[in-house]
């Protein structure tokens, strides 16, 4: 009956109509496993990470330290900060671009929780050029993304400073990360390379980040990511889905690389 009922379904999908029913439903369907709704933090299921702060500063009786990588505007900042209200906390917001780092400093230079920094991450200090479709985008990038498909025009560039995880960590003396968002279109794994002893030392215990279509021009997989992590031994992955399920990642498999923007969270294991 299984088999009689897979030829009728393949029978059926011999038009250019039912395939492209299928490819919505797929779409809606990997939607809900968060597979391409991962962009705007408000609808991405980004919201279990304040629940899972707030429990974790319940735990330990401390203040909580956040560094948001890529922080543009502040748009994920905003949902921490609000988010998390009383909670004693201090978020450290990296952000390269002059024009996006203005708007960031304008909405939480006030903020004595807040420490702002006009600085890009990878994995060895230098200069590299930032390319963009506008001034400020959130779509920003370190590499010189192809997007002709999308009709947008990336040529813009500026010329920011690159400074690496670890060395930031050692001179603001942070000892302990509780969360360390990552949203630098593509530069990921880079940022993750040059936090190397942060990671060997057991400093952070919770990572988010976003896998897309920036991969593609940056050539890194979600393979890279998950090898990445199983080298330390000490970390589980699991994917953010709109409910704020998080759906948990033990293995490797070749139908995780899904380019449509997906959150990921990474968790040490002893926590």
């Amino acid at each position: 009956m299984r088999e009689l009922m897979k030829r009728i379904l393949v029978a059926l999908s011999r038009s250019t109509k039912a395939q492209r029913v299928l490819e919505r439903f797929v779409e809606m369907i990997q939607s809900l496993m968060g597979i391409g709704s991962g962009g705007v933090p408000e609808s991405s299921g980004e919201h279990v990470l304040v629940d899972l702060l707030i429990n974790r500063s319940r735990a330990l009786h401390r203040p909580l330290c956040v560094l948001d990588v890529g922080a543009n505007r502040g748009q994920f900042l905003s949902m921490i900060v609000n988010g998390l209200g009383d909670v004693p906390f201090h978020v450290h917001a990296i952000e390269p671009s002059a024009s996006a780092f203005r708007a960031l400093a304008a909405e939480h230079s006030d903020s004595s929780r807040v420490t702002l920094n006009q600085l890009g991450l990878g994995k060895e200090e230098g200069t590299l050029a930032l390319y963009s479709n506008a001034e400020g985008s959130g779509i920003a990038s370190l590499y010189p993304r192809r997007l002709d498909h999308f009709g947008i025009d990336f040529s813009l560039t500026e010329s920011v400073s690159i400074g690496t995880l670890d060395t930031y960590c050692e001179r603001h003396a942070l000892r302990v990360i509780d969360l360390l968002k990552l949203d630098v279109e593509g530069h990921e794994l880079d940022v993750l390379r040059g936090a190397s002893q942060l990671l060997k030392d057991g400093v952070i215990d919770t990572i988010t980040f976003e896998f897309g279509g920036c991969n593609i021009d940056s050539r890194t997989y979600f393979q890279d990511f998950f090898y990445f992590f199983k080298s330390y031994g000490s970390f589980r992955l699991f994917r953010i889905t709109p409910s704020g399920f998080l759906a948990p990642l033990d293995e490797y498999r070749e139908v995780y690389e899904q380019f449509r923007t997906t959150n990921f969270l990474v968790r040490r294991i002893d926590t």
